[in-house]
Order: C-alpha cells, then sequence, then structure tokens
C-alpha cells in the first residue's frame, strides 16, 4: 500500500483528492484544521494548523510515527480573501500567505526525508489566479504566484533525489471558499468565460493528481497544470 498526506483534506479539493487516493487503495494522513469535517472514511485523520510552526512539525511527525513512509506529498491547505488593494487588512494578508505558501513550505521540509527514502511525488495547489493577475484578490492572487515558483524551485532542489514536484492550478471550482463568488455572480457567468462552457467538479482534478502520483508520471516535475475548462488558453 503506498502512503499520502493530505492537507487541506476536510473540504473542497483536498477532500476530493484524498477520497479519490482512499478509494484507489492509498494509506492517507489527512491533515486539517478540523480533519473529522470532511468524513474521509478510512484515513487516518491529524487535527494542524499550519499558521503554527509546531502543529505544522507534529503533524508531518504524527504521519512518520505511524506509517513510517510517504510516497505523495499533496499540498492543498488553502485560504482567500477578497478586497481591494487600498484598505486591504494586513492580517488577512498575513493569514493567507502564512497558510498558502508558508504552511505548504513547513510541511513540504519536514516531509523530505520520507520523501527521499522513497523518491516520492509532490503535488502542490496553485489556481489559475497564480498565473495571471486579478482584481479584488490581491493576497490569494500573489500567494498562488508564490505556490508556482516554489513548485518549481523545490522540483529544481530535489530532482537529484528523485522526487518529483509538480502543481496543479484549478480554475473555478465549487468549494467553501468560492461558494458566495459563485452565488453572487452566478456560476454561468464563469461557466461562460470558458471554452468547454463549465466550470470544475468533483472529478475533474483527480485523474490530473493521479497522474502525477503514478508511474505515468515519473519524467513530469516542475510542471503547472492548469485545470481550467480552458479559461487560460484564451
Amino acid at each position: 500500500m503506498t502512503s499520502a498526506i493530505v492537507t487541506g483534506a476536510s473540504s473542497g479539493i483536498g477532500r476530493a483528492i484524498a477520497a479519490d487516493l482512499l478509494a484507489s487503495g492509498w494509506d492517507v494522513t489527512a491533515i486539517a484544521r478540523d480533519p473529522a469535517r470532511g468524513g474521509l472514511d478510512g484515513a487516518h485523520l491529524v487535527s494542524a494548523n499550519l499558521l503554527d510552526e509546531d502543529e505544522a512539525v507534529a503533524a508531518v511527525a504524527a504521519h512518520r510515527e505511524r506509517a513510517g513512509s510517504l510516497d505523495l506529498l499533496v499540498n492543498a491547505s488553502g485560504v482567500g480573501f477578497g478586497g481591494p488593494v487600498d484598505g486591504y487588512p494586513t492580517k488577512r494578508f498575513d493569514i493567507t500567505f502564512g497558510v498558502n505558501i508558508r504552511g505548504m513550505f513547513l510541511v513540504t521540509r519536514e516531509s523530505l526525508p520520507m520523501l527521499k527514502a522513497s523518491r516520492g511525488r509532490i503535488v502542490n495547489l496553485a489556481s489559475i489566479a497564480g498565473l495571471r493577475g486579478s482584481a479584488g484578490v490581491i493576497a490569494y492572487t500573489t500567494s498562488k504566484g508564490a505556490v508556482v515558483n516554489f513548485t518549481r524551485a523545490v522540483a529544481a532542489d530535489w530532482g537529484p533525489h528523485g522526487i518529483t514536484v509538480n502543481a496543479l492550478a484549478p480554475g473555478w471550482f465549487p468549494s467553501k471558499m468560492t461558494a458566495g463568488t459563485l452565488e453572487a455572480k452566478g456560476v454561468d457567468h464563469f461557466a461562460n468565460a470558458a471554452p468547454l462552457r463549465r466550470i470544475g467538479d468533483d472529478q475533474d482534478l483527480k485523474g490530473a493528481a493521479l497522474l502525477f502520483a503514478s508511474d505515468a508520471g515519473k519524467h513530469i516535475t516542475g510542471q503547472i497544470l492548469a485545470v481550467d475548462g480552458g479559461v487560460s488558453a484564451v
């Protein structure tokens, strides 16, 4: 059985990937502030606030003590707050970077010894918002841009250890984070902006994540795959 850690596993994309790994027979440690909320039957639940370095370190240590090895790390934890640049609260900016990039760094750093031993894989959750400018989401867009280059930098550093590091860049998907915007503007507003005339669903990231995690993806590293219905292509 292959072993995985999934952060942000209680909801949204993180939960969908964790559930698919479980269904495919993986041993999964689900890390989130409230992992039980995800209803992930069969996962090993670890509660951690990734804004806290001690909790992030302890969460990875809990997986190591239980499973002893790690084949796949999925960094899916993320937050986002809207608002214009002028007047944007510093606290919200700090929280966004703390979860979206600093927490990712901490979990990734602590996972390195296990990943080196297994020549493992890392899949990070970026966003198409990190590939271009987006109005009204200064902290989220900037932090996801950081995830893009974090992915490339770690791929370059850890490639000699046989570790592949890639990122998924989703477009619009239903989630707790996007629910308010989708309700306010309507799903059709975002679907009509995509060549495929739809937004994503729970199935659309599973194949991409499993590609990066499987033998079929062993020669792919440092890449950012947009899963957005074609939005970033036009």
